[in-house]
């Protein structure tokens, strides 16, 4: 009779022989043996990519049926933290989740009082974005306030950001990398540290980019060394975007660098009472840090006076927030240690993807305004051209922003309806302004003062009028590339 340990291993040898059968497409472009016909072949903007390990470790980990957060989630949040050398980084179910428990941290009554967001609070964002950047904070009673967008970055236009500070009331920045571009981190920082603000990274769409600021500029911000990979620069700190803040986030939904299928995490990059706070958050608001399956590790579980609960009630039953339950399973942990294991290739391919397209559309100056990373000043086929503040960005994009021109004898909609119908991905960048959607329109009709708007917003409403995306993943193939250059050049021409 065999063994389990043997029937396990013919399992996960036939596991990975059907994968290698089922799953070609979702290979990395370089890698994909499936054939591609233009105009008939999908070209997505976005998708999974994998091989036979992560399919493999899937299995392994449902056929150890652990399942709830386990082995494989701290493993996970270990190796990522070390990844982007920040001090912890915990799973959650999605990024939007990411979003909501890293806002409610920072609103802890364990906080000092002086730090705490309350409810009529008010953080600065940008208007054009992802909803859930903004959602949490008006879920917990904040009002957001609203700058405007750069559209050559997409990035938040932070010259508004005094504009929009109000002493006593602003208590945090939280704003998102857009597209895997960096936003301005020297100046928010500055702003941040001047008016004693948290600051919140959204970088669910740009694992994997970093941001070089001056040696001198850094120190002044209290800022010291570089993400493990850049240890040995001198002369400027560089580190991957999610580790400058108080705190960030990321996704790993399967549009995003590496996916878990569903998953998110909330990085805590230097103050470890955070992770106390959101951890609880994530737990149900429970006061007890223990991880599953395990019990007291204070050592002091039947010794707890809070709250007015008699002493010696149960700590795993203490509640010191309101939170919820937002963990991820350990099946999806296993699956995101393998991707991780992928990444460096899967930031490299969204570069070279991004020059590929940039190359191929160059001499369509006349219709588009092309996206720069933030600091840039110009591109050529030699690479950026930088100004003089020293600070640098190398963007492991999420997608390759186009802008139409006014001018253009087309719109950003009559452009996304042709690539439509070649079966080219594309999107607009999100929500576009996002308090002209729906949702804002009755906010504000239901609670005028529920949000605060900063100058007219004409950035925002460019890009939400003038923009649209496509994609740079890795699943893209040389011809997938070609096949969208030639549909765009073609467009161009007819006009």
């Amino acid at each position: 009779m065999n063994t389990a340990a043997e029937i396990k291993a013919e399992i996960l040898r036939l596991t990975r022989d059907y994968s290698a059968l089922m799953h070609r497409a979702n290979r990395p472009g370089s890698e994909a043996a499936t054939e591609f016909i233009p105009g008939q072949t999908t070209v997505p903007y976005a998708g999974r990519v994998f091989t036979e390990d992560e399919v493999e470790a899937a299995v392994s980990s449902t056929l150890d049926f652990w399942l709830t957060l386990g082995p494989e989630g701290a493993a996970f949040e270990k190796e990522l933290a070390g990844i982007l050398g920040v001090r912890h980084s915990l799973l959650v179910n999605s990024g939007s989740s990411a979003n909501l428990v890293a806002f409610a941290a920072l609103t802890s009554h364990k906080l000092p009082a002086e730090r705490r967001i309350r409810p009529g609070d008010e953080v600065i964002t940008c208007a054009a974005g992802f909803p859930t950047t903004v959602s949490p904070i008006i879920q917990n009673g904040a009002i957001p306030v609203f700058i405007d967008n750069d559209p050559a970055t997409g990035n938040a236009d932070v010259t508004q950001l005094e504009a929009a500070y109000v002493p006593g009331k602003t208590k945090a920045v939280m704003m998102a990398h857009a597209l895997g571009n960096p936003f301005d981190l020297a100046t928010v920082l500055e702003f941040c540290q001047a008016h004693n603000l948290w600051l919140i990274e959204d970088n669910c769409d740009a694992l994997g980019c970093t941001y070089t600021m001056p040696q001198e500029r850094a120190q002044r911000l209290g800022i010291k060394g570089n993400s493990p990979e850049f240890a040995d620069d001198s002369q400027n700190i560089t580190r991957y975007t999610g580790s400058w803040g108080d705190i960030s986030t990321q996704s790993f939904y399967p549009p995003h660098h590496l996916t878990l299928g569903e998953g998110g995490a909330v990085n805590i990059i230097s103050k470890p009472q955070l992770k106390t706070y959101a951890e609880s958050f994530r737990d149900w608001g429970r006061d007890c840090w223990c991880a599953s399956g395990m019990d007291d590790t204070c050592h002091r579980r039947f010794d707890w006076q809070l709250g007015e609960l008699p002493r010696g009630y149960d700590h795993k039953y203490i509640y010191s927030h309101l939170g919820y339950n937002l963990k991820p399973l350990d099946i999806q942990a296993a699956i995101g240690r393998q991707q991780l294991k992928k990444l460096p290739r899967f930031i490299q391919t969204r570069k070279e993807n991004w020059e590929t397209l940039r190359r191929g559309l160059a001499d369509l100056e006349e219709f588009f305004e092309f996206s720069l990373p933030t600091h840039a000043t110009g591109w050529t086929t030699d690479g950026f051209t930088w100004d003089p503040s020293g600070c640098r960005t190398d963007n492991s994009w999420f997608g390759f922003l186009l802008l139409v021109r006014a001018s253009a004898p087309f719109t950003n909609s009559q452009l996304a309806r042709a690539l439509d119908a070649a079966k080219i991905g594309n999107r607009m960048l999100f929500g576009g302004n996002l308090v002209r959607q729906p949702a804002f329109i009755q906010l504000r009709k239901d609670n005028p003062a529920a949000f605060r708007i900063v100058g007219d917003l004409k950035g925002a409403d460019r890009i939400m009028n003038q923009a649209l995306f496509l994609g740079t993943y890795p699943g893209l193939t040389k011809a997938m590339l070609d096949y969208e250059i030639e549909v765009i050049r073609a467009f161009c021409r007819c006009q």
